[in-house]
C-alpha cells in the first residue's frame, strides 16, 4: 500500500511551522497538505482577524510571509491583489481588462497565483499571463496567450494554476500545454492549440502530468515531448481536478469516476475504478493510505467521504455538503463548503468532528489555505475572511 504521510512539526502556541508559507496552488509540496499542526483544543468559535473584497471568482489564495495573494474580477476586470496577512491591507493590485464570463456560475478567475523567488505568476480564464514584482506589483512582462497563439478556449475557459518547473512557468493552456520562460515571458514550447483541460500540471516520478480535455498526458517539461497518453472522457470534458501523485501510482478523477493508475508500465495499467468518488473540482488529499476528497458535482448534493487507496472501497461517507474544496493539515483535514469551515480528524474510524463554524453566504467552491496560524476562506462573490487557529482559553 502507498502511504503519504503529513508530517507535524512541533509548534510554539498558536501555531506556527518553519514551512507556514502556502505561496501556490496546493500549498509548498503541491499535496494539498500543510506540515503547521491545528491546537488540540479549539474555541467555540475562532476569532477572525480581518476582511477583504477582492472581486468575483473562485481563485484560491496564496501566502509568503506576511504578503497574501488573490484575484478577483468587478466590472469585466480582473485584479490581482497583494494583502497584508496582518491585517488585510491592500499592499499593492493590479488591474486589466477581461470578461466576467459568467455561463451558468458567476464567472471570475479560477487560477490561483504562484509566488516564486520574488515573483509572481497568474493566468486568467482568457490567457492572460502575467510576472508581477512580489513587493511593489510592478509588471515584468505579460503575455496574450490566445492573441498571440490562437488558443482554443475550453466551454468555461482557463483555470489552471501556473506551474514552475525549472527555468520555465507551465500553463494548461492548449492539449498539450504551454511553457513560458521565467525570466521573459518567451513561449519556449506549445505543442498544440486545441482545447484544454482545467487542472493545474502535477509533478509525477520523472516527469509531469497534465489532464487535459480528454485525456491524462505524461509530458517532458524541459521540451513539451508527450511520454504517454491515458485517456479519460468527462462530461463536457470538465478535466478540473489535479491528479494526485503516489509513487508510481495515480489517482484520477472526474464526474466520470475514479481510477488508480500504475505508471510502471507504458501506458499506465488501471488497478482500480469506481464510480462511488468524483472529483469535480477539487481534489482531495491522501494521508497514511487513505484519501478524504468531496464527492459529487454541482447537480446533486455531495458527501465527505474516506477511501481506501489500494482497494478503491469507501470506508465511510458523510452527506450534507456542496462542491467545496478541501486541505488537511497533519491529522486534520479542513474543509471549506456552503460557507462553513469545518475542521475533522483524518481516520478511517469513521467522521470525526472537530470543530464547525459558519463564516461566509453564498457560493463557496474555492479551496481553503492554511498559512502561518490563519485559514483563509472566500465566497464567489469576492467576500475573503482571514480566521486565526487558537487554543481554547
Amino acid at each position: 500500500m502507498i502511504r503519504i504521510f503529513a508530517v507535524a512539526f512541533t509548534c510554539l502556541f498558536p501555531i506556527l511551522s518553519p514551512a507556514g508559507d502556502w505561496p501556490n496552488w496546493r500549498g509548498p509540496d503541491r499535496n494539498g497538505i500543510s506540515q503547521e499542526t491545528i491546537p488540540e483544543n479549539l474555541p467555540t468559535e475562532l476569532p477572525i482577524a480581518w476582511r477583504a473584497k477582492i472581486g468575483i471568482g473562485f481563485c484560491s489564495i496564496s501566502v509568503l510571509g506576511e504578503r497574501v495573494v488573490t484575484m478577483g474580477n468587478s466590472d469585466d476586470h480582473d485584479t490581482i491583489w497583494c494583502l497584508s496577512a496582518a491585517d488585510g491591507r491592500v499592499l499593492w493590485q493590479h488591474t486589466y481588462p477581461c470578461p466576467l464570463d459568467p455561463l451558468y456560475y458567476e464567472g471570475g478567475p479560477g487560477g490561483t497565483p504562484t509566488i516564486y523567488k520574488g515573483r509572481v505568476y497568474t493566468l486568467s480564464k482568457k490567457g492572460h499571463a502575467f510576472c508581477l514584482d512580489l513587493e511593489t506589483g510592478e509588471v515584468i512582462w505579460s503575455r496574450d496567450l490566445i492573441g498571440d497563439h490562437s488558443f482554443k478556449l475550453p466551454e468555461w475557459s482557463f483555470a489552471s494554476s501556473p506551474y514552475i518547473a525549472d527555468d520555465k512557468v507551465i500553463h494548461n493552456v492548449g492539449r498539450g500545454g504551454i511553457a513560458l520562460d521565467l525570466a521573459t515571458g518567451e513561449t519556449l514550447w506549445a505543442p498544440s492549440t486545441e482545447t484544454s483541460g482545467y487542472a493545474t500540471i502535477v509533478a509525477h516520478q520523472d516527469y509531469h502530468l497534465l489532464f487535459s480535455a480528454k485525456a491524462l498526458i505524461a509530458i517532458n517539461t524541459a521540451n513539451g515531448q508527450q511520454l504517454w497518453e491515458y485517456p479519460w472522457k468527462s462530461s463536457r470534458d470538465v478535466n478540473a481536478a489535479d491528479p494526485v501523485s503516489l509513487g508510481e501510482r495515480i489517482i484520477v478523477s472526474s464526474s466520470a469516476g475514479t481510477s488508480l493508475l500504475d505508471t510502471s508500465s507504458n501506458p499506465p495499467a488501471e488497478i482500480w475504478k469506481q464510480h462511488d468518488m468524483k472529483w469535480y473540482f477539487n481534489p482531495g488529499v491522501v494521508i497514511e493510505g487513505y484519501a478524504y476528497s468531496i464527492h459529487g458535482t454541482t447537480h446533486r448534493p455531495t458527501e465527505i467521504i474516506c477511501t481506501d487507496v489500494a482497494t478503491g472501497d469507501i470506508v465511510w461517507s458523510e452527506a450534507g455538503y456542496g462542491s467545496g474544496g478541501l486541505i488537511a493539515a497533519s491529522d486534520t483535514i479542513i474543509v471549506f463548503d456552503k460557507g462553513i469551515l469545518t475542521l475533522l480528524d483524518a481516520s478511517s474510524d469513521g467522521f470525526q468532528l472537530r470543530h464547525r463554524q459558519t463564516l461566509l453566504e453564498g457560493k463557496c467552491w474555492t479551496t481553503p489555505v492554511l498559512a502561518h496560524g490563519q485559514i483563509y476562506c472566500r465566497n464567489a462573490e469576492g467576500d475573503l475572511v482571514c480566521v486565526t487557529l487558537q487554543e481554547k482559553d
